[in-house]
């Protein structure tokens, strides 16, 4: 009998539940959705960027870039030995403006260092340059 007398009550209270319900799925729905397109855009900027140094690491023109280096220096001064995509080089007295310059050079070469070894006597720098790309 009491069950009778709230009847429209339990309608709206159980309305009221089934809106709470909805709301919070279509909530966990929206926020999972948001979340997988987040991931997917940074996968594919990612793969953007994969791409990208695939281009510079597959440049055919990489060994000129290399071999630019020796040209840097005066051939007095550099020890240069080059096999397929190795290289080995010993630059010998060079000042403070040919070995910033020459540094510099090295960091922007798209190539893996595998040796990079420098020492300072007095105002000449010697550098040991090991590489392969």
């Amino acid at each position: 009998m009491h069950v009778k007398a709230y009847k429209n009550e339990l309608i709206v209270g159980l309305a009221f539940l089934f809106l709470i319900i909805a709301f919070s799925y279509k909530h966990i729905q929206v926020s999972n959705q948001n979340s997988a397109t987040s991931g997917a855009s940074v996968a594919l900027g990612e793969l953007k960027d994969v791409i990208a140094l695939k281009k510079v690491w597959g440049d055919k023109k990489n060994t000129k870039k290399v071999e630019k280096l020796q040209t840097l220096v005066s051939p007095s001064k550099v020890q240069w030995h080059k096999e397929g995509k190795k290289l080995t080089a010993s630059f010998q007295g060079l000042s403070a403006q040919v070995f910033n310059r020459l540094i510099v050079k090295i960091m922007n070469l798209p190539v893996e260092i595998q040796k990079l070894e420098v020492r300072n006597t007095g105002s000449e720098y010697q550098v040991e340059f090991k590489c392969k790309w």
